[in-house]
């Protein structure tokens, strides 16, 4: 969920820039941690855990004047032990008023926000059955969502929106994120025309079947055809105005179903057109859009920010940043669901890093690297945190929901593992990851995507994942660079200190750009493994200023660097006597290493190795000359001969 305020809505006239797309991303991960605290105490009920739901049957009607509900849920569930009863979790304000089995009346009680069935004789494990429960009332919002009735521009509209435990407020279900449900149909009542006289358009989840106007009233069928968690499940009925936007999607095209507010409809047409290459980006990398036998849409809702139901995301705004967001959870949150919230940025870091991948795509490195450094500044801000969430720390929604750890490291771990693996490893190990037939349409955890990583590249991960996901804070560099013109030979002597004690030493592949004296860049990588570790290569710059990561590609704080180099001192080089009746003496202040003496035509006349003294006693009188090579080069000088 991507709850988040902005002041306009279309974000296309703001100027592009990193703090800009920064903020937004704060706000996104802000505005979550918001609709989340009011709901996350009300956790995952064990007594549910005995049975499979594989359908829903919803049936709704509504009034869009009051907030009001009636509706018939019919649930097929298969029993994994022999069940006696069947409990449904549903808020105790909500009055039952009748549960069937093959038309018989079932008895049943309401405690605890849970609906607790006596089924009428003892369902055995592994067999399939159904009942129906007919239910109305006021459903009580927690905090701003699950379920509302409010207005625009004098309009009525009701909507939900039920994560992470919302979804037992409106209706009867399990919420429990490892227990998918394989299908539903949702078929929603409601007025024809709303209080205006403008005609009233329902949207939820799948693909539109029907609309059935009876006199005043209007049904309109949807059906989803992938599993899905209860928290994903909406729909929402106002005034919508309605078009389409389509994907081309390498010849099997789909639409982008957009469903907005009538007053914001220009406004919506000119954002969402930036849709079809976002969905076209992440399709290139990731694999087909997860849904495209049914759709993708958004429907405009109450809020600032936005939830990635499944097949359209309900939107506060139709930023860029928000629309990449919510589109990057159709993959990785509704087609593959973190298994737990220690697993959460599997949903938040990938969409994080989703939308960054767009600002990379649309906008150029040059802003991408301050986006990434922006996130960084925010990773260091705190010495300690890991990605993943420890056990201890599931039942808070700010450590959950943490967007300094959960978005931003989590994000930032992605793209160290890209730059590690490169692009081919990253991004078909993903693809495996999304199509594997244990995680596609189900659920996934930390391990099982390191697996996949590991099969694709075929590197060992452990110290990367101990060290960036499950180890806590960052590391310090200190850069110790020592050139030596003379042999054109640097060393760099490379020491880390860490935040956090969790992590005695962070391996990483060190960028470092070395600037010279004429302008020249060099960048070079230097895989850092323990303290003090030396790294040398040649060059024929002469190094001004080292900067460490200057692409913001490592999650790291006070780096430092200290640069010497060592002077070439002037070359001290002559012969006498010359001319000479026939001896030589060389005077160097470099080392000898070869004498050599060639007549005008170029004929090598004599050779001799590392001699200070040369006797060319034995030519004709005459010109010659005299190659003489130290440790510093060679040096050719004229010689007469008497």
């Amino acid at each position: 969920m991507r709850l988040y305020l902005f002041l306009i809505l279309c974000s296309v006239f703001i100027p592009v820039s990193a703090q800009n797309l920064y903020e937004e991303h704060h706000t996104i991960a802000k505005q979550e941690l918001f609709s989340a605290a009011s709901l996350f105490e009300n956790q995952t009920s064990a007594n549910t855990g005995n049975y499979d739901v594989t359908y829903h049957r919803l049936e709704l009607t509504v009034n869009l004047s009051v907030a009001f509900l009636e509706g018939e849920v019919t649930t097929y569930f298969k029993a994994k032990e022999n069940l006696n009863q069947v409990i449904f979790d549903f808020s105790t304000g909500m009055n039952v008023s009748t549960v069937l089995q093959n038309g018989i009346a079932l008895n049943f009680q309401q405690s605890n926000d849970e609906l607790i069935i006596d089924l009428p004789q003892t369902q055995l494990q592994g067999v399939l059955d159904s009942l129906s429960i007919s239910y109305s009332g006021n459903p009580i919002s927690t905090g701003f969502g699950s379920f509302e009735q409010t207005t625009h521009d004098g309009n009525e509209i009701i909507w939900t929106l039920s994560e992470p435990y919302g979804a037992k407020a409106w209706w009867p279900c399990k919420q429990d994120l490892t227990d998918k449900i394989d299908e539903i149909d949702i078929f929603i009542t409601h007025p024809t025309f709303n209080n205006n006289g403008a005609e009233n358009v329902a949207v939820a989840n799948g693909l539109e079947q029907s609309q059935v106007i009876n006199s005043t009233l209007k049904t309109t069928h949807f059906q989803h055809h992938y599993p899905i968690p209860a928290y994903l499940v909406a729909f929402a009925v106002t005034n919508y105005s309605v078009y389409n936007d389509t994907v081309m999607n390498n010849g099997n095209p789909f639409p982008i179903v957009n469903y907005v507010y009538p007053e914001n409809l220009f406004q919506a047409q000119n954002s969402t057109a930036i849709t079809v290459p976002i969905m076209e980006l992440f399709i290139d990398k990731f694999g087909n859009y997860p849904f495209e036998d049914e759709k993708y849409g958004h429907a405009q809702f109450g809020w600032g920010g936005g939830m990635e139901h499944t097949t359209v995301s309900f939107m506060g705004n139709f930023s860029r940043g928000l629309i990449a967001h919510e589109l990057g959870h159709q993959w990785f949150g509704d087609k593959v669901t973190c298994e737990s919230w220690q697993d959460i940025w599997l949903n938040e870091g990938f969409a994080t890093y989703m939308a960054a991948m767009v600002i990379e795509s649309l906008d150029g490195d040059l802003v991408f690297n301050d986006y990434k450094e922006n996130l960084v500044n925010s990773i260091t801000s705190l010495p300690g945190g890991s990605v993943y969430v420890p056990a201890q720390d599931t039942l808070s929604v700010n450590r959950v929901f943490s967007k300094r750890l959960s978005y931003n490291k989590g994000a930032m771990a992605l793209h160290m593992l890209r730059k590690k693996l490169g692009e081919f490893n990253f991004f078909n190990a993903l693809q495996n990851y999304l199509n594997h037939p244990n995680y596609a349409y189900d659920y996934a955890n930390t391990e099982n995507l390191k697996t996949e990583f590991e099969l694709q590249s075929g590197e060992n991960l452990d110290e990367f994942f101990n060290d960036w996901v499950y180890g806590e804070g960052y590391p310090s560099s200190e850069v110790y660079v020592d050139q030596d013109l003379q042999s054109n030979q640097i060393t760099i002597t490379v020491s880390q200190s860490q935040s956090h004690a969790s992590v005695d030493f962070f391996e990483v592949e060190l960028p470092i750009k070395f600037l010279g004296t004429q302008g020249e860049v060099e960048e070079h990588k230097f895989y850092h493994t323990q303290n003090s570790q030396q790294f040398s290569f040649s060059t024929t710059m002469t190094v001004e200023s080292i900067v460490i990561d200057a692409e913001s590609d490592i999650i790291s704080k006070n780096n430092t660097s200290n640069l010497k180099v060592k002077k070439l001192e002037k070359e001290i080089f002559y012969i006498y006597p010359n001319p000479t009746l026939g001896e030589i003496t060389i005077q160097s202040s470099s080392a000898i290493e070869k004498v050599r003496i060639f007549n005008v035509l170029g004929e090598k006349l004599k050779e001799t190795n590392h001699q200070k003294h040369f006797s060319i006693r034995d030519v004709a009188r005459g010109i010659y000359f005299l190659e003489v090579k130290t440790g510093r080069g060679t040096q050719v000088r004229r010689v007469i001969k008497h």
